[in-house]
């Protein structure tokens, strides 16, 4: 496994230079597909992942090239601080600034953060006992989705870091409701739970980018146990943990899921096989190694185990792009937005950001 962190972590810096050279000075890569780069506004939801994981590679390779990238990177993200259109500031904003702020120690890093966490909160509706996800329209009311529980470390970290008692009590009251109204019994996770603004009572619940509303959709599963990990690692609330680790059991277990571990974009999806998700197996091994931190040797060990294969996976000529090609992007196969037909078998820039984070969290708490 040391070896081969080193290994991915160079060829990252070589990717990464055909990435950026392929991303205009004022935008932010978004995928590669059809043969061309496709990039994106900074005020799209995924514009912190490309400045996440330049950070991410120039902490293990101390790569000046990559650090200047990165810097020049969240200057053009920087006046989304104050962004309102979503939740999705917390992606935006935290795994940029935090990422850059956690490595270099600079205030201003920091206090971009801060006022990020203020605007967020915005969003928080009393009624529903949530942070309303995207805005009404013809298809929901007043909906919250599982990502959201990703945009709750910013929070977290707000608060912890000197800012607001008002920022964790939001986090802790979302992550409750969450626990409560999107979660079936058998710990699979709806995407979407819509709530009557009015009286806060749940008018439905869907699976909006999944197979069908009752089906497990992959990164929906994967959200959610990266977000209850790290609200136990916040709170040290045991709710938490134990939920977490039912999330992981049912992942873990579940029979559709392939023998390497990368799952198929929805458990549930009506034709097997189908398109793997990578982005769903970074994410996942990623929050099995964290959650690994928390549990007993042999839950421990399992999950670790697990984790070792997605990365192992991951790692291999099935997901890793060839050197120079995918458009400077890590990974291969990832799934967006299976039924609209949008991102299907493409790079993504969230599958590389948590694919790296994982690697580097093995090589701290496991090598």
């Amino acid at each position: 496994m040391r070896q081969l962190i080193d290994e991915n972590m160079k060829f990252a810096v070589k990717q990464y230079a055909v990435l950026k050279d392929s991303t205009p000075a004022g935008r932010m890569p978004r995928t590669f597909q059809n043969g061309r780069s496709v990039d994106a506004k900074t005020d799209w939801w995924c514009s912190g992942f490309y400045p996440g994981t330049l950070w991410y590679i120039y902490e293990y390779t101390k790569d000046a090239g990559i650090k200047t990238e990165a810097e020049k990177r969240l200057a053009i993200l920087e006046k989304e601080k104050r962004y309102t259109g979503n939740h999705d500031i917390g992606f935006m904003i935290f795994c940029s600034f935090g990422n850059a702020y956690r490595i270099t120690g600079n205030k201003q890093y920091k206090d971009v953060i801060d006022t990020a966490a203020v605007y967020q909160i915005t969003r928080y509706r009393p009624t529903i006992h949530s942070i309303q996800s995207w805005n009404k329209s013809d298809k929901f009311n007043c909906p919250v989705i599982i990502d959201n529980m990703m945009n709750l470390e910013q929070l977290l970290w707000a608060s912890q870091q000197g800012g607001s008692s008002r920022f964790r009590e939001i986090a802790e009251t979302h992550a409750n409701t969450t626990m409560k109204n999107h979660y079936r019994p058998d710990f699979s996770s709806y995407h979407v739970v819509d709530y009557d603004l009015g009286n806060g009572q749940v008018l439905g619940r869907r699976t909006h980018q999944g197979a069908h509303d009752t089906s497990a959709w992959s990164r929906g599963q994967a959200w959610g146990l990266y977000g209850f990990t790290m609200m136990y690692r916040f709170t040290k609330n045991k709710a938490y943990l134990q939920h977490a680790q039912k999330i992981a059991d049912f992942v873990l277990s579940h029979p559709n899921l392939p023998e390497d571990k990368i799952p198929y974009w929805d458990f549930n999806a009506p034709e097997m096989p189908t398109k793997r998700d990578a982005s769903a197996g970074a994410i996942i091994a990623s929050a099995l190694l964290e959650l690994g931190q928390y549990t007993a040797k042999a839950d421990r060990a399992r999950y670790v185990d697990a984790a070792t294969v997605m990365l192992q996976a991951l790692s291999s000529d099935a997901y890793r792009a060839k050197l120079g090609s995918n458009g400077g992007f890590l990974l291969e196969h990832n799934v967006g937005h299976f039924r609209a037909n949008s991102e299907v078998d493409v790079p993504l820039t969230y599958a590389d950001y948590y694919f790296l984070e994982g690697l580097l969290r093995y090589k701290k708490w496991y090598l």
